[in-house]
């Protein structure tokens, strides 16, 4: 069982996902609650996923981002946002979020990312993203700079990294590409390396900006 706390200011947002996601057999929501009792709650709860509005009048969801993170076990944590192209996500991505959730998800869609979130994956909208990074000062030049580094990347390695980019565990993506999970793990270590970054989430969104998803035929990971 998958187990799911959510904060957000709004009521309204809380018990809608909570109901949403407590129709799913293998998600349960077990707690729904505000930015200032975030952290006491995950400590209590120790759930697994926890989707974290970013702006909220009480407390910077930034803030409760990086105690969350600090925290001995910290859980999977994906940011719930209003807008498309909101200048924190970027910030958060940066700061350890497994990625981001648009309030307006299509409910059939949502459990599918929780899951997706709970088994190691990311979570990014491509089109969400291409927006932050137009916005991102210094995007182009940042561009040039990494594309320069996805070349360096086997094929073998491209490949790994847009199925990480699509959401993928390790573990999908050896059942994938018939690898076992030791020998997809040593390529994602190669992947960040090479890269020069520091996770999972990092790498997609930098397979994203190269346009490699758009290279890559679809594989039915759809969000």
């Amino acid at each position: 069982m998958i187990r799911v706390v959510v904060v957000d200011d709004e009521a309204l947002v809380r018990s809608g996902f909570k109901l949403i996601l407590g129709a799913a057999d293998d998600i349960e929501v077990v707690a729904t609650t505000q930015g200032a009792e975030a952290v006491d709650t995950v400590r209590r709860e120790r759930p697994d996923v926890v989707l974290l509005d970013i702006r909220m009048p009480d407390v910077d969801g930034l803030t409760v981002l990086r105690q969350l993170r600090a925290l001995p076990v910290p859980p999977v944590v994906a940011m719930l946002t209003t807008f498309d192209a909101d200048e924190y996500i970027l910030t958060a991505l940066r700061t350890g979020a497994a990625g981001f959730l648009l309030k307006d998800t299509e409910p059939e869609q949502l459990a599918h990312l929780v899951r997706t979130l709970a088994a190691g994956g990311v979570v990014l909208s491509p089109k969400a993203s291409r927006a932050i990074w137009q916005n991102h000062p210094g995007a182009a030049a940042a561009d040039d700079v990494e594309a320069g580094r996805v070349r360096l990347l086997t094929e073998r390695e491209r490949e790994v990294l847009v199925l990480i980019a699509e959401g993928l565990s390790n573990a999908d993506i050896g059942a994938r590409i018939h690898l076992s999970a030791g020998t997809v793990k040593d390529h994602v270590s190669a992947i960040l390396t090479k890269l020069r970054v520091s996770s999972r989430v990092q790498a997609a969104l930098l397979a994203q900006r190269a346009g490699l998803l758009d290279q890559a035929p679809r594989s039915g990971s759809e969000r």
